[in-house]
């Protein structure tokens, strides 16, 4: 894995082979970021990136200057690893939680820009996602929230669904 832009640019992450994680692709990951380039100035976002896995996007926010990335993950070697890249990089703007997702969601009383979530694909409960952010209200106004899922997932009667993007096999719902 490899952060695309930013302060860290072209630098090579290596992941331990035993977590349990499914990156999002560098080809995703770039036209991700280039749309939420042309929507906000990162240099001024508070993330929440769910499901972090290895901190793929956590790292990449970082890089571009967001000024706080909180991750969440349920698997202590993913939070371990994360805090520890953060560390070693240098991202002191990087904080995470080990916790389950859907229970920081009904927890959290803090509001962010961007909430990006990437689940497990096989997990269940991926189509409730937007109903505990928006329920709890966990973005600012104006703020996105995007989810990273499979193909026969559909959210695009979700009354707050926006957009679908799909790069190859990665498929992004977008929510406002």
């Amino acid at each position: 894995m490899r952060i695309i832009s930013g302060s860290h640019r072209g630098r090579k992450i290596h992941a331990p082979k035993n977590l349990p994680v499914r990156p999002t692709t560098d080809l995703a990951k770039e036209s991700l970021f280039n749309i939420l380039h042309n929507q906000f100035d990162i240099e001024e976002l508070e993330i929440l990136d769910l499901f972090a896995g290895t901190g793929s996007i956590s790292y990449e926010f970082a890089s571009r200057g967001a000024h706080s990335v909180l991750a969440v993950d349920v698997n202590y070697a993913c939070v371990k690893f994360i805090t520890d890249t953060a560390g070693k990089l240098d991202m002191t703007q990087i904080k995470t939680i080990k916790g389950n997702v859907f229970m920081v969601l009904e927890q959290m009383n803090r509001k962010f820009d961007i909430i990006f979530a990437d689940p497990p694909y096989d997990m269940e409960g991926i189509d409730n996602i937007p109903d505990l952010v928006f329920m709890n209200q966990l973005l600012k106004e104006g703020g996105r929230l995007i989810v990273e899922h499979p193909a026969d997932i559909d959210f695009s009667s979700h009354e707050r669904f926006d957009q679908h993007r799909k790069y190859s096999k990665v498929n992004f719902s977008f929510f406002s």
